[in-house]
């Protein structure tokens, strides 16, 4: 499943992130650092580090665990990788899939939180591969991309402007992305109940539903 979530940032947590990062340029260095064996000769990026990098990382972190969409697609046990990535001109990341392991911890869903405007910028396109067809991404700022980890996916080469992003790795609670997906569904279908002012026992019953998968499913 590959979600889109709008606004997780507001436009005042954009504004001083951007700001802030901006203020900490020389603290980008390139993302060869960070990449494995397989991906050192098709990642041409940076990557930030200090105090400003920091702090959108942990804001960015809160907002997520805030988001009722990201924790019911999600289903985060733990962050274990969260970052700050640029992207100027020339700068690309070719066709590659993530890291089952990082720091010895499986991660199950990779997300790309974009803080640029979008017309700041040419390329620069999250491209997400599947068997039935490529999805091509490039969205407003403080807007969000769920996928799976185990997807081929590229950063199409910028050409102008700078791409600035906060890209992560979650592990689940839910190892199996059609149980997450199954789970959102349920949570999705109990929302609309709900709203539609269906009686209460019913949406018990689904809500029992998703409870017992829950416990059928979680790895705690």
């Amino acid at each position: 499943m590959i979600l889109q979530i709008a606004d997780v940032l507001s436009a005042e947590q954009l504004t001083n992130m951007r700001t802030t990062l901006a203020g900490e340029a020389a603290g980008f260095t390139s993302g060869k650092a960070t990449a494995g064996w397989y991906v050192k000769d098709i990642k041409h990026n940076d990557q930030a580090a200090g105090p400003a990098a920091e702090s959108a990382v942990a804001a960015v972190k809160q907002a997520l665990l805030s988001n009722v969409v990201f924790r019911s697609s999600a289903r985060p046990k733990e962050f274990v990788k969260v970052l700050v990535s640029r992207y100027q001109p020339g700068m690309a990341y070719g066709t590659h899939v993530d890291d089952a392991l990082m720091g010895g911890k499986r991660t199950d869903m990779s997300f790309t939180l974009f803080l640029s405007e979008p017309e700041h910028y040419d390329g620069g396109e999250l491209v997400i591969e599947g068997n039935d067809g490529d999805s091509m991404i490039k969205l407003p700022p403080g807007s969000l991309v769920l996928y799976p980890t185990t997807s081929l996916h590229r950063v199409n080469e910028v050409t102008r402007g700078e791409r600035l992003a906060i890209v992560g790795w979650v592990r689940s609670y839910f190892r199996s992305p059609e149980q997450r997906e199954t789970l959102f569904d349920l949570d999705q279908a109990i929302a609309g109940l709900q709203g539609a002012g269906v009686e209460r026992a019913v949406s018990d019953r689904v809500f029992k539903v998703r409870n017992i998968l829950t416990r059928m499913w979680a790895e705690d």
